[in-house]
Formats: C-alpha cells, sequence, structure tokens
C-alpha cells in the first residue's frame, strides 16, 4: 500500500475507533441520527442505440449518526446501503470506503470525520464534504467535490478523506484543505444510455480498461472577506481533475474490440467567487482559472494525463419574492490551450449556456421546482419539472420529468433520447 493509501487508512481507522468508544460511553442526549429509506422508479420513452433498458428501479437506505460528547468536538458517520434493478450497483457484498469503484458500491461508508472546535479555529478530520463557491449554477472552484455521474443530469456529490482547517478573524475567514488519496468522480457505465459512443464507434465492442489514479497530495488555501452589504473569497487549489480524460489503450484488438482507459491530469486552479447583493435581486459571480503543471516532474511522473487550460465562469442573479426562488445567470468558458483529446467533463459541457431555476413553496407539505438549461448555439437544451409533496413527518413522493433535446454532436444534445419520467417514495426517521 502507497505511503498516501496508508495516512487515508489510518485517517479512517482513527476517527472510527474514536466515534464507536465515545457512542458507548455516551449519554443518550449527545447521540442524533436522521435517515431514510427511498425506492424510485425511472420511465425512459425512448431506447437508447446502446442500451434497450426503458424501465428502472432503484432502492437506497441511508443513515447519518452525529455524536457530541463535548462542546468542542463532534464526531459524524454515515452509511448507504443500495439495489438497482439496471446492475449500476456492484454485487459485492462489503463495506466500501474510498468510492473507487466503476458501479455504485452496495454498502458504502459515505462520510466518517470528527470536527474539533476552540474558539475562531475549526478543524475536520476524515471522510467528509468539502464545498466552495457562491454560485448555484455551476461552481468552477469546487474542486474537492466530485460527484457521480451515473445518470449524468443528477450528479450526486461524493466525500473526500483528508484534513479540513478553517480559522475566523473578524471578517476574514482563511481555509486550508489536505487530501492525501485522490477521490474520482464516478462517470456513466459504458454499456448505458448516459454513455453515448461516435458513429463511428458503432458496432464494435467497447472495453472499460480501467482507471490509472495518480498519486500524490492534494491540497488548496481559500480567503474570504464579508463586507458590508457583500462578500468575496479568493482560492488556490493544487491538485488533480476528479474528472477524467479517456483515451484508446493501444490500436483496435484482434477481436475488433476498443479498450478504454480513464486517467486524470494533475491541474492547478487560481479561483475568485462574490456575492452582492441589492434592493431587487442578488448578483453572484464565480471563476476560475485552470492549468496544468505536468511539466513538473514529480506530478508527471504520478500518473497524471496532459490538461486543457481554460477559464471557467459563471453570473447569476437571484430574487426570492413571497414562495418563489429564482435564479438565472450564463455560465462561459474560454480555452487558452488545448492538450486532451477527449475527456468527460459536465461542468464544460453546461458553459457557454442560459441556466435558469425557478421553485415555488405551494404550502408546507408540497413544493414545485423548475429547471433549464439552453446552449448559446441552440444545439442543445434541457428542462425539468419536480413536484413534492410531504404527508405527516415521515413520508415524502417526489414526481420528476425531464426533456432533453438537441444536436449529436452537443453535450447537451447527445442524450436526446434520455428524456424521462421518475417517482421516488421516501420515509424519513
Amino acid at each position: 500500500m502507497r505511503p498516501a493509501a496508508r495516512i487515508a487508512v489510518r485517517i479512517v481507522f482513527v476517527s472510527f475507533v474514536s466515534f464507536v468508544s465515545f457512542v458507548r460511553c455516551a449519554e443518550a442526549q449527545a447521540l442524533t441520527q436522521r435517515g431514510f429509506v427511498e425506492g424510485a422508479g425511472w420511465f425512459f420513452p425512448q431506447a437508447a442505440l446502446n442500451d434497450p433498458t426503458r424501465v428502472v428501479g432503484d432502492f437506497l437506505a441511508r443513515e447519518d449518526l452525529f455524536f457530541k460528547p463535548a462542546p468542542w468536538i463532534q464526531f459524524a458517520a454515515g452509511f448507504d446501503l443500495r439495489a438497482n434493478s439496471h446492475d449500476q450497483v456492484d454485487d459485492l457484498w462489503r463495506l466500501d470506503l474510498d468510492d473507487r469503484g466503476v458501479k455504485r458500491p452496495r454498502a458504502s461508508l459515505r462520510r466518517l470525520n470528527a470536527t474539533l472546535s476552540h474558539g475562531p479555529l475549526t478543524i475536520d478530520v476524515g471522510k467528509q464534504f468539502i464545498r466552495w463557491g457562491k454560485a448555484d449554477i455551476i461552481n468552477p472552484t469546487d474542486r474537492f467535490a466530485p460527484r457521480d455521474y451515473i445518470n449524468v443530469v443528477v450528479p450526486e456529490f461524493l466525500a473526500v478523506t483528508g484534513v479540513r482547517a478553517v480559522a475566523l478573524h473578524g471578517a476574514e475567514t482563511f481555509e486550508a484543505v489536505w487530501v492525501p488519496r485522490f477521490t474520482p468522480s464516478r462517470v456513466p457505465l459504458l454499456d448505458q444510455r448516459w454513455t453515448v459512443l461516435p458513429p463511428e464507434a458503432a458496432g464494435v465492442p467497447i472495453v472499460d480498461a480501467g482507471s490509472v489514479f495518480p498519486t500524490g497530495a492534494q491540497t488548496g488555501l481559500r480567503w474570504g472577506h464579508a463586507g458590508s452589504g457583500y462578500e468575496y473569497s479568493l482560492s488556490f487549489f493544487n491538485g488533480f481533475n476528479n474528472l477524467p480524460n479517456v483515451g484508446q489503450v493501444g490500436q483496435v484488438g484482434q477481436a475488433g474490440q476498443i479498450d478504454l482507459l480513464r486517467t486524470y491530469p494533475a491541474i492547478r486552479t487560481y479561483g475568485a467567487d462574490v456575492a452582492v447583493p441589492t434592493p431587487w435581486f442578488t448578483i453572484k459571480a464565480e471563476a476560475a482559472y485552470f492549468t496544468s503543471p505536468t511539466a513538473d516532474a514529480d506530478l508527471s511522473q504520478s500518473g497524471a494525463a496532459a490538461a486543457d487550460e481554460y477559464v471557467l465562469y459563471v453570473v447569476q442573479v437571484e430574487r426570492q419574492t413571497g414562495e418563489w426562488v429564482v435564479v438565472a445567470g450564463y455560465a462561459g468558458d474560454v480555452t487558452t490551450k488545448r492538450r486532451a483529446a477527449f475527456g468527460f467533463a459536465p461542468d464544460r459541457g453546461l458553459a457557454r449556456s442560459i441556466v435558469a431555476r425557478a421553485s415555488y413553496t405551494i404550502d408546507p407539505v408540497r413544493t414545485i421546482a423548475f429547471e433549464t438549461a439552453i446552449h448559446q448555439n441552440g444545439n442543445g437544451a434541457l428542462a425539468k419539472v419536480e413536484y413534492s409533496q410531504a404527508s405527516g413527518p415521515h413520508w415524502r413522493a417526489t414526481f420528476s420529468g425531464v426533456g432533453i433535446a438537441g444536436q449529436d454532436d452537443d453535450f447537451l444534445g447527445q442524450y436526446h433520447r434520455n428524456s424521462y419520467l421518475s417517482a421516488a417514495l421516501r420515509y424519513s426517521f
């Protein structure tokens, strides 16, 4: 086992032992929990070229535990149990710790961390969720937040294992992050509808050749300032892109198959975000410049691939009036140097788009939400509507519909056969 992997395992193990030890001696008031059990169904009116399945069932059970034995320390643990009718969940019955599998794990440790606080200083150690940025549409600076893209238009965040320290001093916030072990985003499965292959690959067997995960730690620094009527932050990230480059391994084999390998390029980002409330709406903007340090010997030897250099940005306005919350804006990008031949990049795929979201609270138990993204050239568009209704303190039903249209050579348009209807029933406890 590599040194970084040993460090990550030790962090998780120490956090787990500490958590169990404290729970055993805890008073009931110090331990809280929340969780849910959810069943969902998906119906796709059209069969995809590489996936004839049109009905998919999914099950998720989640439990989160929080233990606070003293005012200065808290432990948190989260566990997931999954099942799926369309082979999107791993068949192995084991507790997954690192979220590196191609499929979603059957049972997984979703989070396990300790939070220590003393005066203006807070330190989180272990497997945790780290979010950066202020925008609601796309977050260019959010580099410690890999996602599960099994369903591209409904991604889920994945936790990373590391240490995060936040210090407050008046109106200033200083944050440092160290992540010793890389966690990738989970990409769509090659034989399912959210992987759209080019026409020239039609009829050719596509084989998953696996992933080459980079070694070495990832680090980040962020400084934020909260002023009178505005706030902003600057950030720096040095590590690896959690979204992969995808390349062919060797030539087409004798069986006519194509072997595809995922690699994760080394990147550095320099980011900024700002939020300015006005009497009419709140203006938010966020941008990051992505560059590649592959010329550095230590990073080029770590298995990192080449990366593009580009700027990704978003500008939006947000307004809340009565029971309505409306967000609208524009996401864009500018490529300054292109190196990667092909990569899976939903954040850049949504760039050069007008994006809007709106939600309306009908009453305390019913809400409805709308979302749309339209590429400026008109070649791709997505629209989503979601209605949710609670029944009592435990039950909630959610119904969604997603429509996708466009051209095959557009990031959104390539999924035009993937419009769907879905229904989910959740019991919370």
